[in-house]
């Protein structure tokens, strides 16, 4: 980190961080995500102002994201839980292929570079911020989700792309299961019980990829910011519950827009940074 920083610059970049574990944490109720989709973002400004070495900062980043992920994720899953619309049974056929695909992304970790993992990151957030925005609700591939070798890749594959990506995964499980004929509310839900079963073992891993690595932040873990980690977990895990009672009864439409033009801004400004 950059010593010649103020006591004033480090305040406003603390509250920015609170500011956005409070959003982190209400949209993975909201919208049963992660929420690295919004929390990737905050952590790369705030890594790029305290001089986090370019070689590093995006694992830095994807790392510290997961961090505050795990308690944020856990506490959604609880949430949505007791409502009693989480599908146990799809989480028990499905989450070992999610995990495989964590573990797979975990061995990537330590073998690309910054910029790759940014390209995963433009790359991903167009095509979901492109599906939010012109997505119909009633395009639909299947009934139910089908017990079939070709869900259970697309879970491997989303597991491992969101490790790179260091997101909870529910945006790429909720577009699944809509797809599949299930209604938001239980894409949601179910989606929420993924979340953990993708940020616990991804944590661990970037903990594991980034050990005895040069250069790192001051009070880290591998590629995991313990200070950060502290500063955000607790507004996102006191705002998780809040999202989850929103999602029961309000519209998403103009959300959905909203995010997708948010998921633009962010891969445009990680381009950029490219360039």
């Amino acid at each position: 980190m950059d010593p010649t920083l103020a006591n004033g610059e480090l305040a406003w970049l603390v509250l920015a961080l609170l500011l956005g574990g409070l959003v982190t944490g209400f949209l993975a109720g909201l919208l049963g995500i992660g929420g690295g989709g919004i929390l990737v973002p905050v952590l790369y400004e705030t890594f790029t102002l305290l001089a986090v070495p370019d070689d590093i900062r995006m694992h830095m980043v994807l790392g510290t994201s997961f961090a505050v992920i795990v308690p944020t994720a856990l506490s959604s899953f609880r949430g949505h839980l007791k409502t009693g619309a989480v599908d146990t049974a799809i989480l028990k056929r499905l989450g070992p292929f999610v995990v495989a695909g964590v573990v797979a992304g975990i061995g990537l970790v330590s073998r690309v570079s910054s910029t790759e993992l940014k390209w995963v990151w433009i790359v991903c957030a167009l095509l979901l911020a492109l599906k939010m925005a012109f997505g119909r609700a009633d395009w639909r591939l299947a009934d139910d989700v089908p017990d079939n070798w070709l869900v259970k890749i697309a879970a491997f594959a989303i597991g491992l792309i969101s490790t790179l990506m260091s997101i909870g995964g529910g945006m790429f499980i909720i577009t699944l299961f809509t797809l599949c004929g299930w209604s938001i509310l239980k894409a949601v839900a179910t989606s929420s019980g993924f979340g953990p079963l993708i940020a616990v073992p991804g944590v661990i891993g970037y903990i594991w990829a980034g050990w005895g690595i040069p250069a790192l932040p001051p009070v880290s873990l591998g590629f995991v910011s313990v200070l950060g980690a502290a500063v955000i977990m607790p507004a996102s895990v006191l705002a998780a519950p809040f999202g989850v009672r929103v999602a029961h009864g309000l519209s998403r439409r103009k959300l959905e827009l909203a995010f997708a033009a948010f998921l633009a801004a962010v891969a445009t400004r990680l381009l950029v940074s490219l360039l």
